[in-house]
């Protein structure tokens, strides 16, 4: 069954949301836990599932994930598998950007004429979670379904942020609400087990991964050309159709991370001691691009609850609750706390380490203090700097900083001078 299975990855659009990380790269392209990429979540998934025939489809900034890809997922001679960008084209079906996930999904369907599958499974490509997809494919085929929605159980006070999904005792969704209002919810609950309705989780939240048999999906796409979304859309008429759609209830660890302030939160829980997102499990590997770094290399400071990527060279004196990412350098009297440092493409020379000009080398410099920040990759940050986020801080767009839910974020290749200070009272 899934040597007969092609994943789509959405690698959605302009990715506002995640502004300004997304500002010099696509939404699956933006570094997580420091030297892995969105992107590397659901591929690694697929692979650890065996279905190694993957599709990412994206119509903004795409050459750092094309580079990425290239560079990372590669087949032997003999395989069938593959992972290829599928960019918006012109094509004799169509002149336009994608208008949606359903849009991206049609427009891109003559891709999969040319392979041999039964079924497509449909992929996020902006969230956190370790799924064995074998499960849910099994689900699908021993229910007979035509297309399988995967949901997770959730409470009354999260229901609202998600499409929810009402089945009944079989499994089978019988109908499909966008975002309920508080004062409807009761008639959204659904059969779950006892250890899930005991814990007030009796609501099916999409997750955004669909199933679909090929003919049915193509199917879907000719009977509404109108529809332009797989979640507001294709899904609600394919549960109002005579179409059996079933729930595959997952109940492990599961995030979106498409907003700043959810990227922010996924990313420092993975230095909690024991964290649910588990990066050191050997069945669960995330898989990226190996880049043959040196071992960091660390002078005089204490770390607690840090995550250092390979190829670091850190002479600070704190470093707390942060994700340090690869090739970054930090320097002496400096401190870090809760805060995110994605690190660089590159290693500045020995000239630019002596500045020329007021222009720092990439990295932190002396006797700073991040604080609450998201510092992007190839930043110069001055010495004496001194970046504060929090609550108290309203949001504001920079050309090299922005402010986002009390998060200070240095833009990609950002240029902080310095004694500079950005948010301390």
């Amino acid at each position: 069954m899934l040597d007969t299975t092609i994943a789509v990855i959405l690698g959605g659009g302009r990715g506002t949301r995640l502004e300004p990380l997304t500002g010099k790269r696509s939404k699956p392209a933006v570094p997580i836990g420091g030297k892995y990429r969105l992107v590397d979540i659901p591929i690694s998934n697929c692979l650890h599932s065996d279905i190694k025939r993957i599709y990412v489809l994206t119509q903004y900034n795409s050459a750092s994930l094309n580079r990425h890809i290239k560079n990372t997922y590669q087949f032997d001679l003999f395989s069938s598998g593959f992972v290829d960008v599928l960019a918006a084209e012109q094509t004799p079906y169509s002149q336009h950007w994608f208008q949606g996930t359903a849009d991206a999904v049609r427009q891109t369907f003559h891709h999969l004429e040319d392979q041999t599958c039964d079924y497509v499974m449909i992929l996020s490509g902006d969230q956190l979670y370790q799924m064995d997809f074998t499960k849910l494919m099994k689900s699908h085929q021993e229910n007979n379904s035509e297309v399988t929605v995967a949901t997770i159980p959730v409470v009354a006070e999260e229901a609202t942020d998600f499409g929810i999904m009402k089945n009944d005792a079989n499994g089978v969704i019988r109908s499909f609400i966008e975002k309920p209002d508080k004062e409807v919810l009761g008639e959204w609950k659904s059969e779950v087990s006892e250890e899930l309705k005991s814990s007030g989780r009796e609501y099916l939240a999409s997750m955004g991964i669909y199933v679909f048999n090929r003919d049915v999906l193509y199917q879907l796409f000719e009977d509404h050309p109108e529809a332009k979304d797989f979640g507001k859309e294709i899904i609600p008429k394919a549960i109002d159709s005579s179409l059996k759609v079933s729930s595959y209830n997952y109940t492990g660890y599961w995030t979106d991370i498409g907003t700043i302030k959810s990227f922010y939160e996924a990313n420092l829980s993975l230095t909690d001691e024991l964290p649910q997102f588990d990066l050191y499990a050997k069945d669960k590997m995330i898989f990226t691009r190996a880049r043959l770094l040196p071992g960091s290399k660390i002078s005089g400071t204490r770390l607690d609850r840090a995550m250092v990527a390979e190829g670091s060279i850190i002479e600070a004196n704190h470093i707390y609750r942060s994700i340090i990412g690869i090739r970054s350098r930090i320097g002496s009297e400096t401190t870090i706390q809760e805060s995110i440092v994605m690190g660089n493409d590159f290693y500045s020379s020995i000239d630019e380490l002596n500045p020329q000009n007021n222009v720092p080398p990439v990295g932190i410099g002396h006797r700073c203090h991040i604080q609450k920040a998201i510092i992007d990759k190839n930043s110069r940050i001055g010495n004496d700097v001194r970046i504060v986020g929090g609550d108290h801080l309203k949001d504001e767009v920079g050309d090299q900083y922005s402010i986002v839910n009390g998060i200070v974020i240095v833009v990609k290749g950002g240029v902080i001078k310095n004694g500079t200070v950005i948010g301390a009272g």
